[in-house]
């Protein structure tokens, strides 16, 4: 059994429809299958009652017959909020579980299409988050230049020149195809030993959605799919400033909705994550140099011991009940800690730079802030 249940949606309608469905699996004449699907259903039955409304990114809900040896009955039950909105409604009793929509959560968000190419060989790949991947590699039929000289050197150019012509169509067609493909592509870097790469990337070869993605163009000492790597080195400084770029974006929707007073940002640790206990944070955002951590305080002399989220130079030296001295140390990551509440609660997690200008500000309001999904 496979439910999705879109954010918004009213969750008793999805109760209704199980119970219904209990009644009538009973006309189900294979007494295994009809074992398994009541079970199943009585497990989400069940599991349904707690929740009085639709959890603010939607509800998935997973039960069935997992054993491996037929025969055998080894019902399980997965019920969780997904880490994005889902806007699809599913109700499934098949073999087997219905989850692409939810791989399309979890694809990498951050994606850049790569082409490194001469006159004799090109490759299209993708960068995916720190992961190359070669998609396809191409080999042409364009001969070298020669030495001839008169009419048959003029004629000779103008075969090479078709034949060049031809092959750049040929990889900006399967670039096109490929990169489209793709929702999440970000920029398109090119590169190649010699000057096929800035005519490929000035002609009519990509569609003119994907020129307008092209955001580096880099002299390499390799083409096809030995270039690839050379190519992401030699972009670093683009890369960067793109995701840079993607950072002050973030930032500024934070800023927005601050200066708009709409209640749906949170700053300082102690709002931030009274919100995201609450699962009202859509973005959590934190300052890859928040001067925060998580500390632990203790007296030898009266054994008082307490737990505090600060900033070292603010922690107290004194023991407050003997005013003996305290000893401090370092109890867990705080960013660690926050990052994997963000992720239990559904929330998307953002660490971003101090080295922009937005960056700068956010930090000095404190470094940790969230975009709400709703006013808390």
């Amino acid at each position: 059994m496979s439910i999705s249940v879109p954010s918004g949606y009213n969750i008793n309608e999805i109760t209704n429809l199980v119970r219904q469905e209990m009644g009538t699996s009973a006309n189900i004449k294979s007494k295994t299958t009809r074992k398994n699907v009541t079970s199943a259903l009585a497990r989400i039955e069940q599991a349904l009652r707690v929740f009085k409304v639709t959890p603010p990114n939607g509800l998935c809900i997973y039960s069935g017959n997992v054993a491996e040896n037929e025969g055998v009955s080894d019902i399980k039950l997965w019920v969780f909020e997904p880490p994005e909105s889902i806007n699809l409604r599913t109700y499934r009793c098949e073999q087997t579980f219905l989850v692409n929509h939810l791989k399309e959560l979890v694809e990498e968000k951050e994606v850049y299409g790569l082409i490194t190419l001469d006159k004799s060989e090109a490759c299209i790949g993708f960068l995916m988050g720190k992961t190359i991947k070669a998609e396809h590699n191409f080999t042409s039929m364009v001969p070298g230049k020669t030495g001839k000289g008169g009419q048959s050197a003029q004629r000779f150019e103008r075969v090479r020149a078709g034949l060049l012509l031809s092959f750049l169509k040929q990889v900006g067609e399967a670039a096109t195809k490929t990169f489209e493909q793709n929702k999440n592509l970000k920029g398109i870097l090119v590169g190649g030993p010699g000057p096929v790469k800035e005519s490929f990337a000035d002609g009519d070869f990509l569609s003119e959605a994907l020129k307008k993605k092209i955001i580096g163009i880099k002299d390499l000492s390799y083409s096809g799919e030995p270039g690839l790597k050379e190519l992401l080195e030699r972009s670093e400084d683009v890369l960067k400033e793109a995701s840079a770029t993607l950072e002050r974006e973030i930032i500024i929707d934070f800023f927005d909705h601050l200066k708009k007073e709409d209640g749906l940002a949170a700053y300082g640790y102690i709002d931030v994550l009274k919100s995201l206990k609450l699962g009202a944070v859509k973005k959590l955002i934190v300052s890859e140099d928040m001067p925060l951590k998580h500390f632990e305080i203790k007296c030898d002399k009266c054994g008082f011991v307490e737990e505090k989220i600060a900033k070292r130079e603010s922690l107290p030296s004194v023991c407050p009940k003997c005013t003996a001295e305290l000893k401090c140390s370092e109890k867990a990551d705080f960013v660690e800690e926050i990052e994997k509440k963000a992720e239990s609660m559904g929330s998307k997690f953002v660490e971003v730079s101090s080295e922009t200008p937005e960056g700068a500000q956010f930090l000095q309001l404190g470094g940790i802030g969230a975009v709400l999904r709703y006013k808390v």
